[in-house]
C-alpha cells in the first residue's frame, strides 16, 4: 500500500511542477505536451529515479523499499551515482533481503558485521563512506571501486547489472513521460 502510495506521490508532485503547453491542432488531439522550466528540471530528472528506485525494489521485494529517499539524498549530498549504493545492496544482499540479522547492513559493509540502527543510517554511512573513502582518493568508477570493496573478481560486472536494471526501468519512464516533456 505504501509503494502504491509513493508511486502516486510522485507523480501528482510531476503533475504539479510541469505545465501544458499550447500547440496547434493539426492533426487531431494528441496527448498534451509538458513544459519543464529548468530549475524544476533536477526535480524531474529525481522524480524519475525515484520512480526506477521503487520499481525496482518493489519487483525484489525489498526492506529498502521504505528508503528510496535515503537513498536519493545520499546520492546527492556525496555525488554519487543514484543507482550505485542500491545496487551494490543488491549484490551484497539481494536488496536487503538477507542480512545478519537485527544489521541494517545491506551492503557487506566491514563484511557485513557493522550493525546500524536502520537502513537510512546504513545508507548514509556507507555513502559517505564510498566518497571520502573510494572515490576522493580516485577510485571513481565501480570498476575502479570494485577491488577495494570486494575481493571477487566479478562484483563490478554484477554490480553493473543491478544498475543496468535500475537505468532500464529509469528508460522506460522516459519513454513514457520523455516525448510529452518539452525542458525550457
Amino acid at each position: 500500500m505504501k509503494n502504491i502510495l509513493n508511486l502516486v506521490i510522485g507523480l501528482i508532485f510531476f503533475l504539479l511542477i510541469a505545465t501544458p503547453v499550447n500547440a496547434q491542432n493539426i492533426a487531431g488531439q494528441s496527448a498534451k505536451m509538458l513544459k519543464i522550466e529548468a530549475n524544476n528540471y533536477d526535480t524531474l530528472r529525481l522524480t524519475k529515479k525515484r520512480l526506477a528506485l521503487t520499481k525496482v525494489l518493489t519487483q525484489r521485494n525489498s526492506p529498502l523499499l521504505e528508503s528510496v529517499n535515503s537513498f536519493l539524498l545520499t546520492c546527492s549530498t556525496y555525488e554519487l551515482d543514484c543507482y550505485l549504493l542500491p545496487s551494490i545492496t543488491g549484490l551484497e544482499s539481494s536488496f536487503g533481503v538477507y542480512t545478519h540479522p537485527g544489521s541494517y547492513n545491506p551492503f557487506g559493509w566491514g563484511g557485513g558485521y557493522i550493525m546500524f540502527n536502520n537502513w537510512d543510517q546504513a545508507i548514509n554511512t556507507v555513502g559517505k563512506g564510498l566518497r571520502k573513502n573510494y572515490i576522493d582518493k580516485g577510485a571513481a568508477s565501480v570498476d575502479e571501486i570494485a577491488p577495494i570493496y570486494a575481493e571477487s573478481k566479478t562484483w563490478a560486472p554484477r554490480v553493473k547489472i543491478f544498475m543496468a536494471a535500475f537505468e532500464e526501468e529509469e528508460a522506460k519512464i522516459d519513454a513514457i513521460i520523455g516525448e510529452n516533456v518539452v525542458q525550457l
